[in-house]
């Protein structure tokens, strides 16, 4: 990803907002209303897990705290290590964050806990929010996670994404007289042809497998949940989940580098920037970077897809992230000042013109410039995730995701993989435990099963 400010210096900048006033850069008429220095002396704590987006808004804090008077810590660690800390802190209602991200995984306990903040007041209060901030901008399918039974708004989406198939050096698979996989025996004939190929592994992902395998348990005709939201019993022991478990882990053990099973997100997308891997499956704020040209030595050789079918059928992953303001903060005019500023059709509009990959808003994902950028070698990321997107709107799969207790679940899908990737475990024997272990851990959260 370019993470330039497109030709605008930091110090031109801040001149320019100095000289157009708060308003220039800030949403709304409440940081000008006490002047462009109405949150001075407040100090905000926001954390998210490390990406893309995020990664941009930190460079970018100084034109905030200039014009907002706010000083800004902003976190952002690795993703297990953010929902790990930001579960225990919201639990406790503290008030250690003031602007935190609503995990997907995690919205629906956070929300339904009453840990967060609705954000409804604010946006209704015309001194808070000006109309240009224009939440309908927003994809409703990108807006529904980030709601509450309540039908109350508790996170603005920052991201609303789809996870999608990348090989980095296709021309090793076009060498082999091969085309592109379109389902899961054929990921595996294409593995077998290109791996090790010019020192180039065949295949790795995101060692969060609660996120990148469920599709592939998907298509073997498995699910996680007997009937998500409604009947929340665990399926993971299923012959069918243990035959996707077997098959996933494979792909990991037979045609991936060393150390597999403990690639991060920005691991993998590394690996696919310098060909030192060929084929995953990655979210698509991740695979836009890699069309980055200052960066990426594989951008000629690229390509992109949907995730493979399988004996079941297709069913792509998705994912929405958002900003939220905790129930325990102290500073929530201020939290949410920050969030309009970060999200505002400014900031969103800034961010896919520095190739930002993954936006939640309708007037970026149809603009020239996110278009434009989206179409990488021949791929049109853009039009794959929309399909997926679509795709799992219509079939209704991604309804395990959401529920409160899946976050159990989904780390018992971790284990299990890894067993099975590092042959400390067979496919079976660990699906098994991975279902005794989460049975255990939806009990002992109070689910009558």
């Amino acid at each position: 990803m370019n993470h330039t400010d497109q030709g605008i210096g930091r110090r031109r900048l801040l001149a320019a907002g100095a000289a157009l006033g708060a308003g220039a850069l800030l949403p709304g008429r409440a940081p000008a209303q006490g002047g462009a220095k109405k949150y001075q002396g407040v100090t905000l704590n926001v954390s998210t897990f490390s990406a893309a987006y995020p990664k941009l808004l930190q460079q970018w804090l100084p034109e905030f705290e200039q014009l907002s008077g706010a000083r800004v810590n902003f976190d952002a660690p690795s993703f297990p290590i953010y929902n790990q800390r930001a579960d225990l802190e919201l639990s406790t209602h503290g008030a250690a964050y003031d602007v935190v991200n609503v995990t997907f995984i995690y919205s629906s306990r956070w929300i339904g806990s009453g840990w967060l903040t609705p954000l409804d007041d604010y946006i209704r209060n015309p001194n808070l929010t000006p109309s240009d901030f224009d939440l309908q901008d927003f994809l409703p399918g990108a807006l529904a996670p980030e709601s509450g039974a309540d039908g109350k708004l508790y996170g603005i989406p920052w991201t609303a994404e789809a996870l999608l198939s990348v090989s980095s050096r296709f021309d090793l698979v076009q060498q082999a007289g091969l085309a592109y996989p379109e389902t899961t025996d054929d990921l595996v004939k294409v593995l077998r042809a290109v791996n090790r190929k010019e020192r180039v592994a065949g295949f790795v992902s995101d060692s969060h497998y609660g996120w990148t395998f469920v599709p592939y348990l998907h298509a073997f005709g498995g699910d996680v949940f007997r009937k998500a939201p409604d009947d929340l019993f665990p399926t993971l022991d299923t012959p069918e989940a243990v035959a996707a478990a077997d098959y996933y882990a494979n792909l990991l053990r037979e045609f991936g580098p060393d150390g597999a099973i403990t690639y991060q997100p920005d691991q993998v997308t590394q690996a696919l920037k310098q060909g030192r891997v060929n084929f995953s499956d990655a979210g698509q704020l991740h695979l836009a970077q890699l069309g980055d040209p200052a960066s990426s030595r594989t951008i000629g050789t690229l390509k992109f897809g949907q995730v493979p079918k399988g004996p079941a059928g297709r069913f792509p992953g998705t994912s929405v992230h958002g900003l939220g303001i905790p129930a325990g903060s102290k500073n929530k005019e201020a939290a949410w000042a920050f969030i309009q500023w970060a999200l505002s059709k400014k900031t969103t509009a800034r961010a896919v013109a520095a190739g930002y990959g993954s936006p939640a808003r309708r007037s970026d994902i149809d603009s020239q410039a996110y278009r434009t950028r989206q179409v990488i070698n021949g791929s049109d990321l853009a039009r794959l995730a929309l399909d997926s997107i679509e795709q799992a709107s219509k079939s209704g799969h991604m309804k395990y995701r959401t529920v409160a207790v899946y976050p159990q679940v989904d780390q018992q899908l971790n284990k299990a993989i890894a067993l099975i990737a590092s042959g400390q475990a067979g496919a079976k024997q660990a699906m098994q435990q991975a279902q005794a272990q989460s049975i255990a851990e939806l009990k002992r959260s109070g689910l009558s099963l």
